[in-house]
């Protein structure tokens, strides 16, 4: 069964929304909670976007595939995943969540509903991090996805988020989406608007060397593979029968017998080993 285009991107602006009030929020929790201690105050506020991130990909994955990250869905476009349209129709539910969910956190911590931050993060260094934690973001998502253990994404992605707090200069945004939402919030997570077109290059160039080193490592990936990310999900392209997902390590699909669950799981570790081609390796378009 076929989700509706509509659904999907409720779907992409609730997750975007909930991302945001996530990240922004917990940055205000810690600055009141640990004041002048910024260590505990990055650390307070990573654990807590690793946590969300995991719990709102599950919660909205099935239906959207739990991008909520434009760069995210342009890859998997690029992949054959999604459709183009679909990625381009996802772009602005995404931005649009992420600045309702900004506006949320500054309510629900009393603050005006938008401030414009002034916390500048434009250099080289930062370029340089949003590159890499984008790629790296991306690597993960489809390295799994690829090796037929795309049920394991919304942890590992929550954990490489939270470990990217610390090894990137910038905090990991990894997301235009998150960026633009960001400048809308004068807090600890904010970012000014005069930053956001750096950030978002740089994202996009990690995203670009994200797909064209998933292709060298992987060459075999196919857009079933691609439509496991992050989560599994039917709705590929509307209107187009979408059964074939019941076959996907992490698919749905109630006709499936014990055997044939054996079967598959025992195709995707030899899939995942290169010993056998993944099964539809033709592309659908």
């Amino acid at each position: 069964m076929t989700s509706a285009l509509w659904r999907r991107l409720a779907a992409e602006f609730a997750g975007s929304a909930f991302l945001a009030a996530l990240v922004i929020g917990s940055g205000i929790a810690a600055q009141r909670l640990s004041p002048g201690n910024v260590g505990l105050e990055l650390l307070q506020n990573a654990a807590a976007t690793a946590a969300g991130l995991f719990a709102i990909i599950l919660m909205f994955g099935p239906l959207s595939g739990g991008h909520f990250n434009p760069v995210v869905s342009f890859a998997d476009a690029a992949l054959g995943g999604v459709s183009w349209r679909d990625a381009a129709a996802y772009l602005p539910a995404q931005v649009a969540g992420c600045i309702g969910g900004a506006v949320l956190a500054n309510l629900m911590f009393g603050l005006n509903a938008v401030s414009i931050s002034v916390k500048d993060r434009a250099s080289g260094p930062h370029f340089l991090s949003e590159v890499i934690a984008t790629l790296g973001l991306l690597l993960v998502i489809f390295a799994l996805a690829r090796s037929g253990r795309g049920t394991a994404a919304p942890a590992a992605v929550g954990a490489y988020i939270g470990a990217a707090y610390f090894f990137t200069s910038s905090t990991s945004f990894a997301n235009p989406a998150i960026s633009v939402g960001r400048m809308f919030s004068n807090t600890f997570a904010g970012i000014a608007p005069a930053s956001v077109p750096v950030f978002a290059t740089a994202q996009v160039t990690g995203g670009i060397l994200a797909v064209v080193i998933i292709k060298l490592l992987y060459p075999r990936i196919t857009p079933e593979h691609a439509a496991a990310v992050i989560r599994p999900h039917e709705d590929r392209h509307d209107g187009e029968a979408s059964n074939r997902a019941g076959s996907l390590p992490g698919g749905t699909n109630s006709d499936r017998s014990p055997e044939s669950d054996g079967r598959a799981g025992t195709d995707a570790a030899r899939i995942a080993e290169g010993g056998i081609d993944a099964p539809g390796s033709h592309r659908r378009q």
